[in-house]
């Protein structure tokens, strides 16, 4: 397969290193064009590569169509990967079906209404635009596979087994990303792109509930303790705007009556999300500043500390996964499936910090399962419309391990007292 990578940032670094890695013979990816609107970049990691045949840089505008078409023309791409800002995701899905590509992205676009966010919603909700062209894609043989990072991506993988494996019937599926991150010498650190970052923070959160439908709350709502395994232990978490929310209840069922999603924010960075949106820091929109036209948020993203080269002040680990609860043989059930990765060890394995080492891997080992015709379709679909066993046994010949937690609940009570039963029986007994 030949892909188009659109975007060497952090994530794409990481996606073009894992993958020349896992493929280092070229039997499922031929090529990976590195392109970026920020042609150094692209050389850039290029040169770490040290493949320029098999991995040549190119610079593209994803703002503009044509050019990302007549890119993907030239190599005879087969697959547009999109990790570029989500202001352009929509552009990116577009130059896909036009140059008959099929099509992974990591996030999507939304626009709240610009007014009254919560009590008005969204103009644009997330995943809609794509959606709404499965039709097309349909007819013209193409898959695009939307969310397809670690949140959302590994993390709907790990909801579809849940749903399969585990559960009866489903209450809820909610989505927890922590960690004990932390930065040396740095007030703040932006562990992901900064444009993404800005959207999913600041943007109404949705939470969908099977009897209300998808609802929105204010930024930071419903702030909880969650206890995360691996020796992070109890983490802050809030609710911000994310994929799996509106990914999740198109495909999996069970009875399921409510997905959410939390992510771990230190003060600093909610003081600092609110001082942007106070100042308009937080804008899209150009304005004219002494005859030049730029954005407020193009603006902090040019001064604010870059994501892919924070990695060596990193320390501690990120954990991702899905605390899910139901019923199992008429009992209450708790699990937490999740990855945990460590940065020093991510460091180790691909110089990259590890928020976009988690990310990259989960797109990597989708990639490698469309390229093998492995997760195939017609049309456009989340990680959760196909087989969850492929990807999990990636994840292990990736040395990308995940976890699984039983948490206190009925049922594993009943476990419990059934296995200490089976070994009293099995005891031997006294003459």
């Amino acid at each position: 397969m030949i892909v188009l990578l659109a975007g060497t940032g952090g994530v794409g670094e990481a996606i073009a290193k894992i993958v020349k890695e896992r493929d280092p013979e070229s039997r499922w990816l031929q090529k990976m064009v590195l392109a970026d609107y920020n042609l150094a970049r692209s050389k850039e990691v290029a040169e770490k590569l040290g493949d320029p045949e098999r991995f040549p840089a190119e610079q593209v505008d994803a703002e503009k169509k044509s050019e990302v078409v007549a890119l993907a023309k030239k190599y005879g791409a087969d697959l547009i990967l999109d990790a570029a800002p989500p202001f352009v995701t929509k552009n990116l899905f577009d130059a896909a079906f036009e140059s008959n590509c099929h099509y992974i992205n990591l996030g999507t676009w939304s626009e709240p209404h610009p007014e009254d966010p919560v009590g008005k919603g969204y103009i644009e909700m997330m995943a809609s635009y794509n959606f709404q062209a499965d039709a097309q894609w349909r007819e013209k043989g193409l898959m695009a596979v939307i969310g397809a990072g670690i949140d959302p991506g590994v993390v709907d993988v790990f909801a579809k087994f849940a749903e399969r494996y585990c559960f009866d019937e489903l209450e809820e599926i909610a989505v927890k990303d922590g960690g004990n991150l932390t930065a040396e010498g740095m007030d703040i650190a932006f562990g992901f792109s900064i444009w993404t970052m800005i959207d999913e923070i600041l943007n109404p959160p949705v939470t969908w509930e099977k009897d209300k439908g998808w609802y929105l709350q204010e930024p930071f709502a419903d702030p909880e303790v969650f206890y995360f395994p691996e020796g992070i232990g109890p983490v802050k978490l809030m609710k911000v705007e994310h994929e799996e929310v509106v990914l999740m209840p198109r495909y999996i069922n069970k009875g399921l009556k409510k997905v959410s999603f939390k992510i771990a924010l230190s003060d600093e960075i909610v003081n600092a999300m609110k001082v942007l949106r106070a100042l308009g820091l937080d804008r899209k929109e150009k304005i004219d500043f002494h005859g030049f036209k730029l954005s407020p948020r193009d603006v902090v993203e040019a001064v604010a500390p870059n994501p892919a080269y924070i990695g060596d002040k990193l320390t501690g680990k990120m954990c991702v996964g899905v605390h899910v609860t139901g019923k199992k043989d008429g009992l209450h059930r708790e699990v937490f499936i999740y990855q945990c990765l460590d940065n020093q060890q991510a460091m180790e394995r691909l110089g990259c910090q590890v928020v976009v080492a988690q990310t990259a891997y989960g797109t990597a080992i989708t990639l490698e399962l469309i390229s093998k015709g492995i997760w195939q379709g017609r049309g456009v679909f989340g990680p959760e419309a196909f087989a969850p066993e492929p990807f999990l046994e990636l994840m292990s010949e990736y040395d990308f391990p995940y976890g699984f937690v039983e948490m206190d609940s009925e049922y594993k009570r009943h476990q419990d007292q059934a296995a200490i039963k089976k070994l009293l029986a099995s005891a031997p007994k006294p003459e």
